[in-house]
């Protein structure tokens, strides 16, 4: 079972020693709780929370080249230039959401920095901006389950552009980009199982 609370005093730590928000990223499936993780740890933490849902690709940036690309329907360099180097450097947050359901801009938002940030959301993880985070949490979950979770959540006609779409193109990421290797811990929150990666132990 991954204790949490060491994972907080680790965080708080690094944000004493360094004088800068410490940053926390929860990547993983779809369906695997990686929102109800960060808005979870968020209350009780009282840290920055950041959404990559509110980064997706307005329609001009959507070709063919970048769509090919693993995690590439993300805007990671909006993210990177509005979120990570700001936190990193321990200054205010402003950015504005992009809603995908009428493809516009929300009003600019300010964060005021906290002692942790946590990004929460698919491709958080990408190799663009991955090196930029304090510790990465890895969300799993097991096919079936994953299904089951988003017909409850989505609906049944949703569901159906999960399976052929956002699934898949989740999975090519996590493969080509090793996602789950280059994080900390890998979790299943539904089995309670936590794994420290290879590459860490």
């Amino acid at each position: 079972m991954i204790d949490f609370t060491s994972i907080y005093h680790t965080l708080m730590k690094t944000a004493s020693e360094s004088h800068r928000p410490a940053i926390l990223a929860v990547d993983g499936r779809c369906g695997s709780g990686k929102s109800t993780l960060g808005e979870k740890l968020a209350a009780e933490w009282d840290a920055a929370l950041f959404h990559m849902d509110d980064f997706y690709l307005q329609p001009s940036q959507r070709t063919s080249e970048r769509l090919s690309e693993p995690g590439g329907n993300v805007d990671r360099e909006r993210f990177l230039s509005e979120v990570l180097l700001p936190l990193r450097a321990g200054q205010p947050v402003s950015y504005r959401r992009f809603r995908c359901s009428d493809f516009t801009f929300e009003d600019a938002v300010i964060i005021e920095p906290k002692a942790i940030a946590i990004v929460e959301g698919s491709y958080a993880c990408h190799p663009l901006l991955r090196d930029l985070y304090d510790m990465r949490i890895f969300l799993d979950i097991g096919p079936e389950v994953q299904l089951e979770r988003i017909q409850k959540r989505n609906g049944a006609a949703a569901l159906e552009r999960f399976k052929s779409t956002w699934i898949p193109l989740e999975e090519t990421y996590f493969r080509e980009c090793k996602v789950p290797e280059c994080c900390d811990h890998r979790i299943n929150l539904l089995t309670d199982q936590n794994s420290r990666c290879v590459e860490n132990q």
